[in-house]
């Protein structure tokens, strides 16, 4: 079975690190990254099945959100946006009519980011 590959996307480097084992222990592939405005270029190398935001302003997970989403070779890619913000997030996602992300509200496990991953990825 082909491990999926998740390209992590935090500006926190403690929690990135946190989130990863996590993730890695649920079977996933993870590579993770500080904030960068170079995100697409990230998920082409990385080859990824998925993508999680954790950016401590909502309006850089917004920019990357964005970035990869208006690029047509992503437009479906599963998204994972981790936010202390989840009422701003989620009427900015809806002003977006964003489809295949899920929202995980701060505070929050790992194993509500791997079950958010789980249901993107079957569906």
């Amino acid at each position: 079975m082909k491990l999926r590959r998740i390209l992590l996307i935090d500006d926190t480097p403690e929690i990135a690190e946190l989130l990863t084992f996590a993730l890695r222990d649920r079977g996933y592939e993870v590579f993770a990254s500080g904030y960068t405005t170079g995100v697409h270029e990230l998920v082409v190398e990385q080859h990824a099945d998925a993508f999680v935001l954790d950016c401590t302003a909502y309006d850089m997970s917004e920019a990357l959100f964005d970035a990869v989403r208006h690029h047509p070779d992503h437009a479906e890619l599963p998204v994972v946006i981790i936010s202390d913000t989840p009422e701003i997030a989620e009427a900015s996602l809806r002003s977006r009519n964003a489809r295949r992300v899920l929202l995980v509200p701060k505070p929050f496990t790992g194993a509500q980011v791997a079950l958010a991953l789980e249901q993107l990825l079957e569906s």
